[in-house]
């Protein structure tokens, strides 16, 4: 079973380690999900790969300097999201092509 979520993070780009941290914790969100913003993306995963993806991004980030968030959009995105504005999101679940 699949469920959405919201994946946000704010990692300290003070230095060059940080720069590096924010370039995996990125690269990491991307195997999931989709980007929405510059951090934030959005998931549609199974409860075995959000544990994948929590693990990975906790291993990734530095609890002391960086922040991580999680949401469940409950009901799906559909019913849990208004966009405004440009909205680049692709339903891989649905045909890409016609």
């Amino acid at each position: 079973m699949r469920f959405d979520i919201l994946v946000c993070y704010d990692v300290s780009t003070d230095d060059k380690e940080g720069a590096r941290r924010l370039r995996r914790v990125a690269k990491i969100c991307t195997a999931y999900g989709q980007r929405v913003q510059k951090s934030v993306f959005e998931c549609s995963i199974t409860s075995t790969q959000y544990e994948q993806l929590k693990r990975r991004l906790l291993k990734a980030m530095d609890p002391k300097q960086d922040s991580l968030r999680f949401y469940r959009l409950v009901g799906g995105r559909e019913q849990c999201t208004e966009t405004y504005g440009r909205d680049t999101y692709v339903d891989y679940e649905e045909p890409l092509v016609l």
